[in-house]
């Protein structure tokens, strides 16, 4: 039993050995990895990170202006596209009633409203071949 508690006693003393190694050696390597930083390189450091962040920060800002303009001139380009496609339907139902006005049917419907008569013999003008009217 003796040895038993001899073997426990050297593997605890071993084990606390290896642990205080492993942590010495781990701090050693984190304090190269990462080495003391006075407070004045702090203070350049943050102020270097704050002047990043703000010129950041005033980039996108810039960015979404631009972003906002060019949306607002493809608004009114879809608005002045649809004011257009109006226009042109306007005109076209004012030119439909310009020809339905002036189809011959409707323009002998007005001449006989009016009282008018058609011809019952119609002179054609030759100006080509005689200055003289022909009778038809």
């Amino acid at each position: 039993m003796a040895s038993a508690v001899a073997r426990k006693a050297i593997s605890t003393t071993l084990t606390s050995g290896l642990k205080r190694q492993v942590v010495e050696t781990t701090a050693k390597v984190i304090h190269a990895t990462f080495p003391q930083v006075s407070v004045a390189q702090q203070a350049s450091r943050r102020y270097f990170a704050i002047f990043v962040t703000s010129v950041s920060v005033a980039g996108f800002m810039a960015l979404l202006g631009i972003n906002t303009l060019l949306a607002q001139d493809a608004f009114t380009l879809s608005n002045l596209k649809i004011e257009a496609k109006m226009v042109a339907d306007q005109r076209d139902a004012v030119n439909r009633k310009i020809d339905a006005h002036s189809a011959p049917e409707a323009l002998a419907k007005s001449a006989a409203a009016l009282g008018m008569k058609p011809s019952e013999t119609p002179i054609f003008l030759n100006l080509t071949s005689n200055p003289e009217v022909t009778r038809g």
